[in-house]
């Protein structure tokens, strides 16, 4: 049986009430099993996602006007030392002067949503919306425009597209699609090994959960937190990477 978390069945009733039903028996079967595939108008990853975000745009903005130079919270040093991290990370791998404070606002809305969004998992009455193919595919195709967005806006269309031809301009009929391809599969890339780990991790504690509710759940739980913050890592690094290598100069 599916899992849902306790705000499925509200808001869908909320809804259908204020809406109707979905129109699922007005469209083509493969357009209403992709848009409506339970019947209902918004699936629980929509909605896990849609709660995040507010949460996320509610609390950050309250956060920044609490900041404290002296005698900060614990709240606070955690956020600052998340976004130090990033900020580090996107220097150290980027590698020239301003790429944090350019690239921070992405990158660091990507840390935030899907080091959260992984630990939702852990709360019985909610769901991971990282648990969803169709969130981590959300999210990579933004990785994935935004880093090719990047790479155009650092060196023009036509200097950018010569960048997947390779040196040897003899060879670039053949490395031209071989490097579009290998630069398109970064979606599959970025967005499979999320959700593969996520899913998979919230499946497991949750069949642990249900043969011994006291002390089965307990180690999957403690590699389920390392897991959430290693896979918003990993994910967070190959952004940082593509946009590091989108954005590059060739040396000469």
């Amino acid at each position: 049986m599916e899992e849902h978390s306790f705000l499925y069945g509200p808001v869908n009733r909320a809804l259908a009430a204020l809406l109707g039903k979905p129109p699922v028996s007005t469209m083509a079967p493969k357009l209403s099993a992709f848009f409506f595939p339970n019947g209902v108008w918004l699936e629980d990853h929509v909605i896990m996602a849609l709660v995040l975000f507010l949460g996320l745009a509610i609390v950050l903005p309250l956060a920044r006007r609490k900041f404290r130079k002296r005698d900060p919270n614990a709240f606070q040093n955690v956020n600052e030392a998340l976004i130090f991290g990033v900020r580090s990370l996107i220097d150290d791998v980027v590698g020239h002067k301003g790429a944090a404070d350019h690239f921070m606002p992405l990158l660091g809305s990507f840390t935030y949503f899907i080091l959260i969004a992984n630990l939702m998992g852990f709360f019985f009455f909610l769901t991971p919306p990282t648990a969803s193919f169709q969130t981590t595919l959300a999210l990579a195709i933004t990785s994935f425009v935004y880093f090719n967005a990047q790479g155009i806006r650092e060196h023009g269309v036509l200097k950018y597209l010569a960048h997947f031809a390779g040196p040897i301009p003899l060879l670039a009929i053949l490395i031209f699609p071989i490097e579009i391809i290998s630069n398109t599969v970064r979606i599959l890339s970025l967005s499979l090994r999320l959700v593969g780990n996520i899913g998979g991790e919230h499946v497991a504690t949750g069949a642990f959960f249900a043969m011994a509710p006291i002390f089965a759940p307990w180690p999957m739980m403690i590699m389920g937190l390392v897991g959430a913050a290693l896979q918003t890592f990993v994910f967070l690094i190959l952004s940082t990477l593509y946009i590091a290598f989108a954005v590059a100069h060739e040396e000469h």
